[in-house]
């Protein structure tokens, strides 16, 4: 099957470069694969690691000058490699990919993946739900409700969960973890209760709810809290917020990092408190590293866990919930570790990369052939 991947982020793209990553990964050893993506993109980098896959350095604007000659380049290459099948995954690329394939004699499969909760029934979708698009992929059954009230209603849609590479997400050995925590946290590190996220400093994801509910503790407990969050420095101000809480020494910043599983692994305790979030890749990283994981209940989100087993759901910005819920896993600490152990396997279970590939290219399949068998989760 000879497949074109789409995608407009110009530099780090965050899930969605992820997301298309892990099916280069999967499917560049059976299928034809190609990129189109701004040559500036993690993507376009990442992607040119693969040895059999092609990269196009691609922009996909809205200004209307660029935006012509942009969809005529788009045309040619779409004419002269015959694709089998495009996989768009935001407005920009599939908008362009629309117009791009307007009144082909020979048109490819377009497959469209919706990654986010943002709304969908604008013109410009209506648009492309009738034109340019063969079937949709959910990342979740949140997004999936969302597909069915919108103008995409009509199209096949599948509910895919994001796969993880579960050979590069995974848990530590004690005396690693112990390394870590010292490296993260200094010779103090024992006796601590340490949650992490990847997610990112800014205020939508829900760290600084935390940092407001753990400040709320009563001093004996709040001492043996620590939380880690990796991405982007704080704002100042943010910075300001954490120490007027009395926090400052109980919150680690690491900054960006190559590679969050160091920081990560010297964790107990994932949290994603997001205030919006379609699935969540940071989520199903942590749960996949052995960390029982807080979430909030904040659109896919808590599909990732199973509550009391691999984790907790707390309502979104609720710090009093988010306090309580913290207060019962300090209460009950010797239950992290079970907990954890109970997340990774869960993901060996539920987050599978060859699972998750396999289920994308059968949807590609059926597109190209009604008859192609689709697995009945789909």
């Amino acid at each position: 099957m000879k497949i074109l991947f789409t995608n407009f982020h110009h530099r780090n793209g965050g899930g969605h470069v992820t997301y298309i990553v892990n099916l280069l990964r999967g499917l560049a050893a059976t299928d034809n694969l190609s990129v189109a993506t701004p040559g500036t993109s993690r993507l376009f980098r990442q992607a040119r690691d693969f040895a059999n896959v092609t990269t196009y350095d691609m922009c996909f604007t809205s200004r209307i000058g660029p935006m012509i000659r942009e969809v005529l380049q788009l045309r040619q290459l779409i004419k002269r490699e015959k694709f089998d099948v495009i996989h768009v995954n935001a407005s920009a690329d599939h908008r362009h990919v629309m117009l791009a394939l307007a009144g082909l004699s020979r048109r490819p499969k377009v497959v469209w993946t919706k990654h986010n909760d943002h709304g969908i029934s604008s013109f410009g979708h209506r648009l492309r739900a009738r034109y340019g698009t063969d079937a949709v992929i959910a990342v979740s059954d949140f997004v999936r409700r969302m597909l069915a009230r919108s103008p995409y209603a009509a199209l096949p849609t599948h509910v895919i969960r994001h796969g993880i590479d579960l050979s590069h997400f995974k848990p530590v050995s004690s005396a690693e973890k112990r390394q870590l925590r010292t490296r993260l946290l200094g010779d103090a590190a024992d006796g601590l209760l340490v949650f992490g996220s990847s997610g990112g400093t800014d205020l939508e994801k829900g760290w600084l709810d935390l940092v407001r509910a753990v400040a709320g503790l009563p001093d004996d407990f709040r001492r043996r809290v620590r939380i880690v969050v990796a991405g982007d420095p704080p704002k100042p101000e943010r910075q300001a917020q954490v120490d007027a809480l009395g926090m400052g020494s109980s919150v680690i910043f690491p900054g960006l990092v190559t590679d969050v599983r160091d920081i990560l692994a010297a964790c107990d305790v994932g949290f994603v408190l997001s205030y919006r979030e379609a699935l969540s890749f940071a989520c199903r990283e942590t749960l996949a590293l052995g960390l029982p994981t807080l979430v909030s209940d904040a659109g896919g989100l808590p599909e990732n866990v199973l509550p009391g087993q691999t984790g907790w759901v707390v309502p979104a910005a609720n710090i009093q919930a988010i306090r309580a819920c913290v207060q019962s896993i300090l209460d009950n600490a010797g239950c992290v570790p079970a907990m954890g152990a109970q997340a990774r396997q869960y993901s060996e279970a539920e987050f599978a990369l060859d699972r998750f590939c396999a289920d994308t290219r059968a949807v590609y399949s059926s597109c190209l052939d009604p008859t192609a068998f689709v697995p009945a989760n789909l």
